[in-house]
């Protein structure tokens, strides 16, 4: 019995397994960035005035050309009416000069004089008019304003801010990389947009500029992408994480993360191996690169097609006896979407 009774161990641990195998990875760069809009600007009073009309509601979509707020012109437009009745007279003033010279009952100086008096009232006119479209704010291309900052009846001083105006049909994506990129990146290269505001969407667009000059404080380069925007969900100033596609692949062997045991003396996976005893799981050190998704690439310790512990491996130390059950297994994915906790 005592003899029997050494021979007992503990029982077998229960794990999940993978087997080693290689994938066809995209390089990429990935960087953080901020969402700008093709065209957008904050509309401000050119000149101070009472606002008498405010043509447009908060947020509304306009187009170009339209008035968004009038100031006050009751004065300008009386002294246009003055000026157009001179500019009249001038006109008349000139013809009857002409008529005149040709006969050769006036002197020349005579025409001369009412050829500069018709030119005077009609830049008279134009400097009215000038006056009254710098208290006319038009929208100077189409988009959607934001919140207005004024009220009906409200007295402006110049540069007094009126409202955001922003087209979001396409947006750019603005971000930074490091100078070593700078071989790698060009323009046309495909770029893809995740946010924590749109966590289930992703956004595609592509490379449209390269700054001709890098930060000598930083080291680094400005780059800036164009993404097509038709429902006007990328807003302006919106965090967004970036990843530019590169064109080159990279054929390399991946388990998934959960496998690896990291450690400061070296980070290891148990490969599950047959013997007469049984299954057993044997801890080898590895060399890991780059991380996609739920995978990690070895460069270093495994082969394809070896079976490893993809799960339950902090339970085990070296030559231990395993059963395998994946029913529980987690499935790995190159691009997982969990659920947004």
């Amino acid at each position: 019995m005592g003899a029997a009774g050494g021979g007992m161990g503990p029982p077998p641990e229960s794990v999940s397994t993978f087997t080693v195998e290689a994938q066809t990875w995209i390089r990429s760069i990935k960087a953080v960035g901020t969402i700008e809009p093709i065209q957008g600007v904050l509309l401000e009073a050119e000149v101070a005035g009472l606002v008498e009309a405010i043509n447009f509601e908060n947020g509304q979509m306009v187009e170009a050309g339209d008035v968004l707020v009038q100031l006050d012109v009751k004065v300008e437009k009386a002294e246009l009416q003055a000026a157009q009745a001179l500019a009249r007279l001038a006109e008349v003033e000139l013809e009857r000069a002409q008529r005149l010279r040709k006969s050769g009952n006036v002197p020349q100086s005579d025409l001369d004089r009412a050829v500069a008096e018709e030119e005077k009232t009609k830049a008279d006119l134009e400097n009215i008019k000038a006056r009254i479209a710098r208290k006319t704010t038009k929208a100077p291309f189409t988009g959607r304003v934001g919140i207005r900052h004024i009220n009906l009846g409200q007295y402006l001083a110049q540069g007094a801010a009126i409202v955001a105006l922003q087209a979001n049909e396409k947006v750019y994506v603005n971000f930074s990389l490091p100078q070593q990129a700078l071989g790698q990146i060009k323009s046309g290269l495909s770029l893809a947009l995740t946010s924590d505001a749109y966590p289930e969407s992703n956004f595609k667009g592509s490379v449209t500029a390269i700054s001709p000059e890098i930060d000598p404080s930083t080291r680094s380069i400005q780059i800036q992408g164009t993404l097509d925007n038709p429902d006007g969900i990328l807003r302006a100033g919106l965090f967004v994480r970036v990843e530019v596609t590169l064109p080159e692949q990279d054929t390399v062997t991946v388990v998934p993360a959960t496998s690896i045991l990291y450690a400061p003396y070296g980070n290891s996976i148990y490969k599950v191996e047959s013997t007469e005893a049984g299954l057993v799981a044997k801890q080898h050190f590895v060399r890991i690169g780059t991380r996609r998704g739920d995978f990690v690439s070895i460069e270093k310790g495994i082969e394809v097609g070896e079976k490893i512990v993809s799960a339950g491996a902090f339970k085990l130390r070296n030559g231990i006896s395993v059963t395998v059950n994946n029913k529980l297994a987690p499935d790995p994915k190159l691009a997982p979407t969990p659920d947004n906790s």
